[in-house]
């Protein structure tokens, strides 16, 4: 059995140690000492890898104590392993194929294993302890990780790279659990299909017990891992009265996936909510929830939503990838001219900048960007987010907190006794914050915020429409950029194409318009999942504002007067912006319609 081998193997590494230390008293000691301890090598020798480093570091060279004993002839790579396993309180392990019982394959699923690099040695049914074998004891997050998504108590051990990429190779091969797999497994499941038309019938200790079914935990695993292999920004999951939905958001578009069997509903969305620490009891009122899984070595947070409907409980969950995040200015999507004005607008001393478009246009994004940019030991950054999407060292992030009445216009005040340079307020949504902001910035601050206009220059009457006074707009806001993201042609099935005359005329274009360039569109392949689509760029619509823009503001001049001196004086619409891109072969026609669609009107 599994354990048994697991014990022998113990044995078999104790004895090749050379000593019976367990590796609980190796825990946190230094690496000559826990290799002396485990009888590798004399402390002599610790001493004389220890003089060879300290000469080595003289001359600039920074090689570690492990690598040192290695090229002295000393050790090898898998004592050095031994030893940091060793030092964070772990085992060490050799693996060998006839070590593992196949029945452990069903206790932790292909999917898992294979995100992970990880291989499972050992279960014990009692105490439901799976003990896992990783490449590197500095993987401790997929040990939390398997808690929260498998339901056990997870204890692991370290083994050579080689050793877990040939168990992996062995006994999952290539090929991962596929949804259909799944779902049929569970469509055989009488327990599950139990819960067909109970409702709130259902109680609670049943529900839980549902929440810890192996197919269920297996499903909702695939589902979040294949989400976050996809790209996905959101996952839907969506009860109707006849079915029971799932549904990704992938480059802003939802594309629905195969739909589990109705009565999962309830199971499915208990376990969400055990995973995010909410109530599984409530299902009349509405729950918010955050998961922290780690997949791949990067960091994933998923925002939990929880709505009740007609049907049932409906399930968002926003996939935040902070590991996949582009924070620099060089890679948000500006043209060459666009970011040397935004470098020139970021450095300012004071004033207002905005950002505008509707959710999920990537305002934040270019935010953070722009604030990594300033982010700087010399200069002081307070945001007040709602809520706090991405972690930045060196920025000091507040939350909004409705429920302790803690708005923006609070934390903005309070910000400006804590000597900021610069300032982020999340959203702009009333007169109050709007006023707070123009007082930071009159008081010597730059401050960045976001609005939800149509574009840059209707964002001047929103805020004189919240109340701003014109002549406080004049004399702190220096531009306003609207953003869209539009999806980007897949590299891998890009194709040339000559577009109809239709097409054309949508953009406002006639043939001899564009006589000599080149238009491009995705064929569809694995690669984009047959949309011909992969990633987003974005369209940025930049108004700064100038003496003559701000006389015509302080004599309310309207939304179109403002645009069309604004394009006089170098404005680049958001269509204009896009029919670069399409020139450029980065979108297609579809694209910037679908995005900018009435902004020449």
């Amino acid at each position: 059995m599994a354990k048994s081998s697991t014990e022998s193997q113990s044995t078999r590494s104790s004895r090749r140690r050379g000593g019976s230390d367990p590796a609980s008293q190796l825990k946190g000691r230094r690496f000559g000492r826990v290799l002396t301890k485990l009888g590798k090598i004399t402390r002599d020798q610790v001493h004389e890898a220890l003089r060879v480093q300290r000469a080595r570091r003289d001359k600039g060279e920074r090689d570690l104590v492990g690598q040192v004993l290695i090229e002295l002839g000393l050790i090898d790579e898998f004592d050095v392993l031994e030893a940091l396993a060793g030092q964070a309180g772990m085992k060490f392990l050799r693996l060998e194929s006839d070590d593992i019982d196949s029945d452990l394959i069903e206790k932790l699923p292909a999917e898992s294993a294979n995100t992970y690099q990880i291989v499972p040695v050992a279960y014990d049914e009692s105490s439901k302890v799976l003990t896992i074998a990783m490449k590197s004891p500095d993987n401790f997050r997929a040990v939390d990780d398997l808690r929260l998504l498998m339901g056990f108590n997870v204890e692991a051990v370290v083994s050579p790279e080689a050793d877990i990429d040939a168990m992996l190779d062995s006994l999952y091969g290539k090929a991962g659990t596929s949804m259909v797999d799944v779902m049929s497994e569970i469509g055989d499941s009488d327990a599950l299909a139990a819960l067909q038309g109970r409702g709130d019938s259902v109680d609670l200790e049943e529900l839980v017990s549902a929440t810890e079914d192996n197919k269920v935990v297996r499903l909702l695993n695939l589902v979040l891992l294949q989400a976050i292999k996809d790209k996905a920004s959101d996952i839907h999951f969506e009860p109707f009265e006849d079915e029971f939905k799932m549904r990704y958001r992938i480059d802003g578009v939802l594309y629905e996936m195969v739909p589990p069997p109705p009565h999962l509903a309830l199971p499915i969305v208990s376990r969400i909510k055990v995973m995010a620490d909410l109530d599984i009891a409530e299902r009349r009122l509405p729950q918010d929830g955050r998961i922290e899984l780690t997949v791949n070595q990067s960091p994933i947070d998923l925002r939990v939503s929880v709505l009740p409907t007609m049907f049932g409980e409906s399930v968002v969950m926003r996939v935040l990838d902070r590991g996949n995040v582009q924070l620099s200015l060089d890679k948000v999507g500006f043209r060459d001219d666009e970011i040397e004005v935004m470098r020139d607008l970021i450095r300012k001393p004071n004033g207002i900048m905005l950002l505008t478009g509707p959710t999920g246009c990537g305002k934040t994004t270019t935010l953070y960007a722009s604030l990594s940019e300033l982010n700087e030991p010399s200069t002081k950054i307070l945001t007040a987010e709602d809520p706090v999407e991405y972690d930045i060292d060196g920025l000091v992030q507040c939350q909004v907190n409705l429920d302790q009445e803690l708005t923006f216009a609070k934390l903005l005040r309070s910000f400006l006794r804590q000597d900021p340079d610069v300032i982020l307020v999340g959203e702009i949504r009333d007169l109050e914050t709007a006023q707070i902001a123009v007082q930071a910035s009159l008081t010597g601050h730059l401050v960045f915020s976001t609005l939800h206009t149509n574009d840059a220059p209707s964002t001047i009457i929103r805020l004189v429409d919240l109340g701003v006074e014109s002549f406080l707009l004049t004399a702190t806001v220096e531009a306003i950029i609207a953003q869209r993201l539009v999806r980007r042609i897949c590299s891998k099935c890009k194709e040339e194409y000559t577009p109809s005359e239709a097409e054309l005329m949508e953009l406002d274009l006639r043939p001899a318009d564009v006589s000599g360039r080149t238009f491009f569109r995705g064929n569809g392949c694995t690669a984009c999942n047959g949309s011909g689509y992969k990633g987003r760029l974005a369209l940025f619509e930049m108004m700064q504002l100038d003496d003559t823009l701000r006389e015509m503001i302080m004599k309310q001049a309207s939304t179109s007067h403002l645009r069309q001196e604004a394009r006089k004086r170098g404005l680049r619409t958001l269509r204009e912006s896009g029919l670069l891109s399409i020139y450029d072969g980065r979108t297609t026609i579809d694209e910037v319609l679908r995005e900018t669609i009435g902004e020449e009107e």
